[in-house]
């Protein structure tokens, strides 16, 4: 499957970085992405379809989205 490629917005002293959300089987190019933008902290904002614990593992921190504690 193609997926868009990610889209980094600047605003002020912050970074963002919007990109699809990966699935266990994408995990690793998606990390691998996501380190090559200088990612340090990533916010899900939908439903977790992967294991943060690689992510994690990597340095990166992964913030939760609030509908993951309901």
């Amino acid at each position: 499957m193609n997926r868009p490629a990610p889209v980094e917005i600047s605003y002020e002293n912050m970074r963002f970085l919007i990109t699809h959300n990966p699935t266990n089987a994408t995990l690793n190019k998606f990390t691998e992405e996501l380190k090559k933008y200088g990612v340090t902290t990533l916010v899900r904002v939908c439903d977790a379809t992967y294991d943060k614990a690689p992510v994690e593992k990597e340095g990166i921190h992964v913030l939760m989205h609030f509908r993951e504690y309901y």
